[in-house]
């Protein structure tokens, strides 16, 4: 690994490629002088723009590669000619020690496929997760699984407990972050087969995370725990119903104060506090979703982020990098290990052990 932490950057992904990802280095690299970047793309493309970000000159080192994956490309395709893209050779630099975190706002499935062929997932986790950070009225709450898992069993969701406690601790800056189960109530006997034994086992097993039992939808608005667990398929949905849910309300509230001269007034008056609503809801001030799980730190951006947006993922990929997250997680997936053992039936043989 370099001395200096280095971050590897998919240049051309997302819906407007350079065009963003490069004035959202720059932004980072302001941010954080002691980071260096490898930007992997067009290098004509992505040279045009840092000519426009000539302070940002000395901390990145552009690797040129013609090939990228388009947004809306299958993940079956992507796999089979994604070596030499701009995504696979940023992912590629983790594996090969030249950077210690990837971020790409490209196709997210791309993007998941290529991660976990190359980095392989961590020891003792079966699937990653996707993670985002949501704002609540108490902060941010981490969500996760928002997409890579469709269906997760009991132990998988155990697994996503302990990976979003870790990345809440590592970016968030939570001391002991509250950890919750999404489920239709929060009675110990409702919910299904899968999400009732996740309970049990986080309720029961002595790892180092403050569960608070179930939670609710409504829960996460409220902020009512730091961390909120749920399958792939639900934490989609209700990712993608709060997105539409805020546009509506944007939409609601931009028509109601400009719907006559006293409402434009009104606007007037409450401007300064508007301007502090529309920050604290801004998605680019919590944009860059990490997937959780494999051997190496690989952040998404969303990819219609603007460079702000994008410097934001960078942001998240650095606070990792620098955290002691990895070792968090090992330390409570072996006393997850361990009370698997104690709870295993007498007589039981281990998969490990020899006949």
């Amino acid at each position: 690994m370099p001395d200096r932490l280095t971050i590897s950057i998919d240049a051309m992904g997302g819906d407007h490629g350079p065009s963003v990802t490069v004035p959202g280095v720059a932004l980072a690299a302001k941010a954080y002088p002691g980071v260096r970047f490898l930007l992997h793309g067009d290098e004509a493309a992505i040279n045009a723009e840092l000519a426009k970000h000539s302070a940002a000159k000395a901390a990145v080192e552009v690797r040129h590669t013609e090939k990228s994956i388009a947004m809306d490309e299958k993940p079956a395709i992507a796999m089979r000619r994604g070596k030499g893209t701009s995504l696979w050779n940023a992912v590629e630099a983790i594996r090969d020690g030249e950077a210690a975190a990837t971020v790409s706002a490209g196709n997210t499935g791309a993007l998941m496929a290529i991660s976990k062929l190359i980095l392989r997932m961590a020891a003792d986790l079966e699937r990653p997760a996707i993670v985002a950070s949501w704002p609540t009225m108490r902060g941010i709450t981490a969500v996760l699984d928002v997409g890579a898992n469709v269906e997760s069993d009991a132990e998988q969701l155990v697994e996503f407990a302990i990976m979003g406690a870790a990345f809440h601790h590592a970016v968030h800056g939570s001391k002991r972050p509250t950890v919750g189960l999404l489920n239709v109530g929060s009675e110990e006997q409702k919910g299904h087969e899968e999400v009732r034994e996740a309970h049990a086992l986080l309720r029961d097993t002595t790892l180092d995370l403050d569960y608070r039992g179930f939670v609710e939808g409504n829960d996460i608005a409220k902020g009512s725990v730091d961390v909120i667990v749920t399958d792939g398929f639900t934490g989609n949905v209700t990712l993608k119903a709060a997105e539409g849910l805020a546009r509506y309300f944007a939409n609601e509230l931009k028509r109601t104060f400009t719907s006559g001269p006293f409402a434009m007034l009104g606007a007037l008056i409450a401007s300064g506090a508007l301007r502090k609503m529309r920050a604290r809801l801004d998605p680019g001030a919590i944009n860059g979703a990490p997937l959780l799980g494999l051997n190496g730190i690989v952040v998404k951006s969303h990819g219609g982020a603007d460079a702000k947006g994008f410097a934001s993922a960078i942001r998240v990929a650095i606070e990792l990098a620098r955290s002691d997250f990895t070792a968090e997680i090992d330390r409570n997936l072996k006393r997850l290990t361990a009370a698997k053992g104690e709870t295993a039936p007498a007589g039981a043989v281990s998969a490990q052990s020899p006949p």
